[in-house]
């Protein structure tokens, strides 16, 4: 058996507080066929919906089809998996928490394979945190 390195997938976690109220950011981040329009702006250029997933086109260029596998009202979380592409796994989700005092926490966690592209899918993960943060709550 190889190392434990060689065996382990990355695992990104990465969080956001708002000032917007969970309700608010739960409605944005539930409407998956609109990214580009309510969560994302800038980042996400388009967004065009399938059976059952989503093609994401970035404001980079890349494009990447989703897999939407859950979307949880009760928990105010979506789970979606990459599919196709240069990954060989893919799953990812995003959380919205209530904020002791007021606002939210968005929680975006990514599990993938190959380790080797966590640093280009952190970056976009952060990229796509800053997004957010402008759409939803532009003065912080």
């Amino acid at each position: 058996m190889g190392s434990t390195k060689e065996i382990l997938m990355a695992s990104i976690r990465k969080e956001l507080r708002l000032r917007v109220a969970p309700a608010v950011v739960w409605d944005a981040l539930r409407d998956v066929g609109a990214l580009h329009r309510r969560l994302a702006v800038g980042f996400v250029r388009d967004v065009q919906l399938e059976e059952g997933a989503r093609v994401v086109t970035f404001a980079s260029g890349l494009v990447a089809r989703e897999l939407i596998v859950d979307v949880d009202d009760d928990a105010r979380r979506v789970v979606w998996s990459v599919v196709g592409g240069r990954m060989t796994h893919h799953n990812a989700s995003a959380q919205v928490f209530e904020e002791p005092g007021g606002g939210s926490r968005f929680v975006w966690i990514a599990d993938l394979l190959p380790h080797e592209l966590a640093p280009f899918v952190s970056a976009m993960i952060d990229e796509g945190l800053g997004a957010i943060q402008q759409t939803l709550d532009p003065a912080t």
